[in-house]
């Protein structure tokens, strides 16, 4: 049974797969934590590319194409990773390996076989995993769950028998909902849900105005039963705001966007004027 997504920094849990494997792993830190999973001879990590932190030094690691059926097209044309690493353990004696999360974010480990095998998560929340999971970036076909952004449509699934870590940002809630039970939360706020939870999307204004981007503008009403896991900073909310205030409009509290801007401009001048000159020579 795998540990509670909520886990204490630094507290021991240990895994016990369909197969009754033993494996040991820990989640260090506070908001951007690390998990350190030790691994028995022969014994591996699917991790995605650039997440190894640390290891010992038996561990051997390798790139791995994922499956052709584990590929969508939609991964590819959204510039998502076609490759994975895999952390071996050669032996004889035992190793371990550290995977950090690529941003401020916490872990949760999911034991799938909890979950009736099968979640869907938020695009590029799969972080790593032991045993049996596969992972696949899908469309959903149901038009009412079509929203604006890559977020809205591009969903991860994971699916097995093994143990998953995916990443959620800020705190993290979960809500059990019974059958009929209904809870209206914001799109970019779900961090994974299990296939029997119903999904509605709510637009909070007019449609002109979730085209071109706002706060808690689509809403998603879940009816139960299942399972949500809820984040209170999701990543692009975080990136969103920094992005604002390294780029505010307004020249007093950034006087240089608008010197770029102008320069820019002249440059783009520049090259038309030239085009033109050396089109009529």
């Amino acid at each position: 049974m795998a540990a509670p997504f909520f886990s204490t920094p630094f507290q021991p849990y240990i895994y016990q797969s369909p197969q009754d494997a033993v494996i040991p792993f820990q989640i260090l830190g506070g908001e951007a934590q690390i998990v350190q999973i030790m691994l028995k001879p022969q014994e591996k990590v699917i991790a995605k590319p650039g997440s190894m932190c640390f290891m010992s030094g038996s561990i051997e690691m390798e790139n791995t194409y994922v499956p052709e059926n584990e590929v969508g097209m939609w991964q590819w044309l959204f510039g998502k990773s076609i490759t994975s690493i895999a952390l071996r353990n050669p032996g004889p004696n035992d190793g371990f390996v550290g995977i950090a999360t690529p941003s401020l974010a916490r872990l949760l480990p999911i034991d799938l076989a909890m979950f009736g095998g099968e979640l869907l998560c938020q695009p590029d929340a799969f972080l790593c995993s032991i045993n049996d999971v596969k992972v696949n970036n899908t469309v959903d076909q149901r038009p009412r769950n079509v929203v604006t952004g890559v977020e809205g449509f591009l969903r991860q699934k994971l699916s097995g028998q093994g143990l998953a870590f995916i990443i959620a940002g800020g705190s993290v809630v979960q809500k059990n909902l019974e059958v009929g039970e209904v809870l209206a939360v914001d799109v970019s706020c779900i961090v994974a849900l299990t296939a029997s939870v119903d999904v509605q999307i709510k637009y909070n204004g007019p449609i002109r105005r979730a085209v071109f981007g706002g706060d808690n503008l689509v809403t998603a009403v879940l009816t139960g039963p299942g399972i949500v896991f809820i984040q209170s900073l999701p990543f692009h909310r975080f990136s969103q705001r920094i992005a604002r205030a390294v780029t505010s409009p307004n020249m007093r509290e950034n006087p240089k966007f608008f010197v770029q801007i102008a320069i820019f401009f002249f440059l783009a001048y520049v090259v038309i004027v030239s085009s033109l000159i050396l089109t009529d020579v």
